[in-house]
């Protein structure tokens, strides 16, 4: 068990060498342009290595650490789902080219660590997706991420269990299903033989450090449930998805009406988010949306300079304004009065 905390331990100083470096000189508030000024004097392609290899570093001392006991195992299934949510976000900063130095280091490291193991497809293939697709239209028809929610049942007049169900998208069977799935259509095309050998390798190294809990509990339960459902919920915090306010202006004033920021006064839950299921800027999405080339470590500044989003709601699924009550009203809005991006 020693060893197991001493490799975690060792995987949170490699990662803070990134913190450490993207902290120099950082104001509490400034403008885009101040902030990615700043970010390009300290951008370089060794400390997001670090920070990668940090991730797995500390994948590894958990599987270690599940395979002394059922409880840690457990536990360890759920700091495992935490890592790899951790490593979709890294890699999504990578997408905007924003983790690393140059272009080729931003593709190869999002690949290598994230893209790869995790069966999440080409890099360039959610670059379009997600650069292309999503931030110009977020909320509109056209928008992937918004056909996603629909797919999954949020559509106008959900209600009741069929509303619960698809707020817990990833662990109904055909969430399940649809993981899998996705998993399969991403080994196919170019480059698959790598792609197959990497998916391969990571269960066959759990179960290496740990035999068949370890294989289930430090992988198959993180990457087929867990995992997706922390970034299910991600998705539907990003945005008021079924009733926004279309805006015109800056960027920033035209994300504001569509854009929300969870936990706006309680830092111990924005903490809690931000370590756990809104990493790497992910609870600060409102000033990623209206500047996507700043980096994460900057959108606290950033949100700072920025006037506030429309909504600002206290709570997920607990709290006096909760992100799930608004899309549960915005969906059963009567057709006459509903936004036509529910329609």
């Amino acid at each position: 068990m020693l060893l197991a905390l001493a490799v975690i331990t060792a995987g949170v100083a490699l990662r803070q060498v990134d913190r450490w470096r993207f902290a120099r000189r950082r104001p509490h508030a400034a403008d885009a342009a101040h902030l990615i000024a700043l970010q390009r004097t300290q951008a370089n392609n060794l400390t997001p290595l670090l920070l990668l290899i940090g991730q797995w570093v500390q994948i590894t001392g958990w599987w270690l650490l599940a395979a002394h006991s059922t409880p840690l195992t457990a536990l360890s299934a759920v700091a495992v789902a935490v890592h790899f949510r951790h490593l979709q976000e890294i890699s999504h900063f990578a997408v905007h080219g924003v983790l690393a130095r140059t272009a080729p280091a931003n593709q190869l490291l999002a690949e290598t660590f994230a893209h790869h193991p995790l069966g999440l497809g080409p890099v360039l293939a959610r670059r379009r997706r997600h650069v292309r697709d999503h931030h110009p239209n977020a909320t509109l028809a056209s928008d992937p991420n918004l056909t996603e929610l629909r797919q999954a049942g949020l559509h106008p007049g959900t209600s009741g269990l069929t509303y619960t169900a698809a707020l817990i998208h990833p662990l109904t069977p055909r969430g399940i299903l649809a993981t899998a799935t996705g998993i399969g259509m991403h080994l196919r095309g170019p480059g698959v033989w790598h792609r197959t050998t990497a998916v391969v390798a990571l269960p066959a190294a759990a179960y290496l450090v740990g035999g068949w809990p370890v294989l289930l509990g430090g992988f198959l339960i993180p990457r087929l449930l867990l995992y997706p459902q922390l970034a299910w919920m991600s998705l539907l915090v990003e945005h008021t998805w079924f009733d926004p306010e279309h805006r015109t202006g800056t960027p920033a004033q035209i994300e504001a009406g569509r854009c929300l920021r969870l936990y706006p006064d309680s830092g111990a839950l924005a903490m809690v988010a931000a370590g756990t299921w809104l990493p790497y800027g992910d609870l600060h999405h409102y000033a990623h949306s209206a500047h996507p080339s700043v980096r994460w470590n900057y959108l606290p500044a950033l949100e700072s300079h920025l006037a506030p989003p429309h909504f600002t709601p206290d709570g997920l699924l607990i709290g006096t304004t909760t992100v799930t009550r608004r899309h549960h009203r915005a969906l059963n809005t009567p057709a006459e009065t509903a936004h036509p991006a529910i329609i």
